[in-house]
């Protein structure tokens, strides 16, 4: 795909708009609000007010995962979870594109003064580099896909433009995680067993997740029982929940939960709560 449609005095051309959104790109702007409209980007006893920046969303639209090998990570959040897809794009390149995604970090390389590419910042302006996308639908939410590649290389393939991160603790700063929700009536530490066992049947053998044991080996983490699958919450404002962490297979960082009990009620009534407040 390239950019055969320049922007006119009027605008950017329709199909660019639409093909930025379609990869969940949003460019930010730094706008001063007037001082009479500071008081609509607030929560006013509880509810939304009108006007507000709250009150112009309609919740999150989908959730974005940069992977190393898009097929892999396409049948396991198709074949193996079960999502859907919704579309598939590619071959985006071009400098509007490239502007959208990417500004904020060539800003950053040129104040280090290192070239952009010594930081993962692909040459989507130039094409040298191009960028996939495929959207999963889920029951509640969507998962977008994304491989950076080089423009020799075909689509969906394991070759990305930029080595994956190795540090991929939960708890290093900006960090982020995938979170499924299991329903209620399924057997978490027998989700978990399956869950491994499909996704080593196909080769992913990057999918493990954590045991609530103390395990110092890969073989012990393997041999640990069933009920160390998961962890159940028995006390506090918590009570009620069930977790486990779990890799994926491109390294990801994903969380299983199951919400029962008073926590399931908790987040009931808050999302109650937050529909009659936007209504």
């Amino acid at each position: 795909m390239s950019e055969q449609n320049e922007p006119t005095s009027a605008g950017l051309e329709r199909r660019d708009v639409l093909r930025a959104a379609a990869v969940g790109a949003v460019a930010l702007g730094a706008v001063a609000a007037p001082a009479g409209a500071q008081q609509a980007t607030r929560v006013r006893a509880g509810r939304i007010v009108e006007g507000s920046l709250g009150a112009r969303l309609q919740g999150v639209q989908h959730f974005g995962l940069t992977v190393q090998n898009m097929d892999r990570a396409f049948a396991f959040y198709t074949e193996v979870l079960g999502g859907t897809e919704i579309m598939r794009d590619g071959d985006f390149q071009g400098e509007r594109i490239h502007n959208t995604l990417l500004t904020a970090e060539e800003i950053e390389a040129r104040e280090r003064h290192v070239n952009p590419r010594a930081r993962g910042v692909p040459d989507l302006r130039g094409g040298t580099q191009r960028l996939d996308v495929r959207f999963v639908q889920f029951d509640n939410v969507v998962i977008e896909l994304l491989q950076y590649r080089d423009a020799d290389q075909p689509m969906g393939g394991p070759n990305a433009f930029a080595e994956p991160l190795d540090h991929m603790s939960p708890a290093f700063p900006r960090m982020m995680h995938i979170c499924f929700h299991i329903r209620d009536d399924a057997d978490f530490n027998v989700f978990i067993r399956d869950l491994e066992a499909e996704a080593a049947r196909r080769g992913m053998t990057q999918v493990r997740a954590n045991r609530v044991l103390t395990v110092g080996s890969e073989a012990d983490r393997k041999a640990a029982p069933l009920d160390a699958n998961s962890n159940p919450i028995t006390e506090g404002k918590s009570t009620g929940w069930r977790l486990i962490y779990c890799r994926g297979p491109e390294g990801e960082q994903l969380e299983f939960v199951q919400a029962l009990g008073p926590v399931k009620k908790t987040f009931d009534d808050a999302l109650a709560a937050r529909r009659a407040s936007v209504g």
